[in-house]
């Protein structure tokens, strides 16, 4: 990366609570426009991570920067420059829209604080229901008031952590748009989720489990790197033959997909052998690239529990 402005850029990041390693000796490069994507099960340290990133929790281990900052001492100053947007919706809902962005941005001390509320308005579609309560808004509406407070103080860093939970397609489509749109703009974004289609939008990934990091990169180096052989299976009786397969020598996944049954392993050779007295009775077996669901699970049974 070198050449280019890393606005994250973390080594050894490490968070223990009563002992246990939440965050385990994590590092973390980000460049300046990218929307790098942190995924992995409830309870892998994401949140954890994102909060030691901005300063409302200090690490036990660690160097670096964020921001040009150091992430460890110099933790005001970050907060001044990045946008962070919580899981749960957090903001007043007994006032409105526009009542509770200038409340945000009394917050900040941002001057010129009735433009600044305008712009933000405008910027995210906000100006119709200005004067809607929070309390009322669906999901979506929830989620652009949130985005927008997050951005009024035009930061550059924006961490999300899990922004889209519990909102419809539409409003997800749209919000990802305006990610995009901020990120071209020179806009970065750390972004949490769950969801597969999202995590393939960002520009690069990387998958923490039970505070540890199993991979990184591109899509597609993610999926590559996990070495991963995937069969697609249709025929009768799929879920009797699924329950035959399950826990045979090198397959790891055995899992519907509509009518058809994803079979997956690291081991092709051990697969192979298994899956050669299935090869009949009406079954046809067809390899498939490996999806990055497929991947995601097969790491996460791989990981080690850190409550065990």
């Amino acid at each position: 990366m070198s050449g280019e402005e890393l606005v994250i850029d973390v080594r050894g990041v490490t968070k223990r609570f009563s002992g246990r390693a939440v965050v385990n000796d994590i590092a973390m490069q980000v460049r300046r426009g990218e929307i790098y994507g942190f995924l992995g099960p409830n309870g892998s340290g994401k949140t954890t991570f994102l909060r030691m990133l901005c300063g409302l929790l200090t690490p036990d281990a660690g160097e670096g920067v964020c921001l040009g900052f150091d992430f460890r001492t110099e933790s005001a100053e970050i907060k001044k420059h990045v946008g962070y947007m919580t899981q749960r919706f957090s903001f007043y809902e007994d006032l409105s829209i526009e009542e509770n962005l200038d409340f945000v941005a009394r917050i900040y001390g941002i001057p010129r604080r009735k433009e600044a509320v305008n712009r933000s308005l405008e910027t995210l579609g906000l100006v119709p229901r200005r004067r809607q309560l929070a309390g009322v808004l669906s999901g979506g509406w929830k989620q652009r008031l949130a985005l927008a407070a997050c951005l009024i103080h035009e930061p550059r860093l924006l961490l999300l952590d899990e922004p889209t939970a519990g909102v419809d397609p539409k409003a997800r489509r749209d919000f990802w748009q305006e990610i995009h749109r901020l990120a071209a703009e020179g806009l970065t974004v750390l972004i949490t989720t769950h969801y597969m289609d999202e995590a393939e939008r960002c520009h690069r990934l990387a998958y923490i489990a039970y505070g540890n990091l199993l991979a990184r990169g591109t899509v597609a180096e993610v999926v590559r790197s996990a070495q991963l052989t995937t069969y697609e299976v249709t025929g009768p009786n799929l879920w009797e033959l699924a329950a035959k397969l399950r826990g045979a020598a090198g397959i790891e996944q055995v899992v519907a997909f509509g009518t058809t049954l994803h079979v997956s392993g690291r081991d092709a050779a051990a697969m192979d052998e298994s899956i050669a007295p299935w090869r009949v009775g009406g079954w046809q077996w067809q390899p498939v690239a490996s999806g990055l669901e497929d991947v995601f699970i097969s790491l996460m049974d791989r990981a080690k529990d850190n409550f065990s």
